[in-house]
């Protein structure tokens, strides 16, 4: 049996995926797969709701706009994959499954990244932070 911080953490990993496709081309190829797992669950409304969060990713204008609401989409589709996993605890392979293949192939080839990274700094009284790819940094219990 899994516990409760392993399956939100398949939940925050799987919502943040879901977000991450659905203002890419990727998004239409697993669709039906995401749908999926809401079957018995309504899910013509989740397809409502998915277009309109991809729809509000689409028009956000300004990058740090567009990474807020980001950050606001993951937290709500964490709470329904979560609701979901404890509804229906089978879901969890299937997720599990969809996490593994199609959202990682759903990612269009020029957005793969491949190659090597060398990151280097030099810090003197200070703090350095480096990362290949997303970074939170968070300071005195506040993001």
């Amino acid at each position: 049996m899994e516990t409760s911080v392993e399956l939100a953490g398949l939940a925050s990993a799987a919502a943040a995926r879901l977000i991450d496709l659905l203002a890419t081309d990727g998004w239409a190829a697993v669709k039906s797969s995401v749908l999926s797992l809401w079957r018995s669950a309504h899910p013509e409304r989740v397809e409502e709701e998915l277009a309109d969060a991809r729809g509000e990713l689409l028009q956000a204008r300004h990058p740090g706009e567009s990474q807020e609401l980001q950050g606001l989409l993951v937290a709500e589709w964490q709470a329904r994959i979560i609701r979901l996993i404890a509804t229906r605890p089978d879901a969890v392979d299937e997720l599990r499954a969809l996490l593994g293949g199609e959202l990682r192939a759903a990612q269009a080839p020029e957005a793969q990244i491949t190659g090597s990274m060398t990151l280097e700094a030099h810090v003197s009284g200070g703090d350095a932070f480096l990362a290949g790819r997303d970074m939170t940094v968070t300071r005195g219990g506040q993001a």
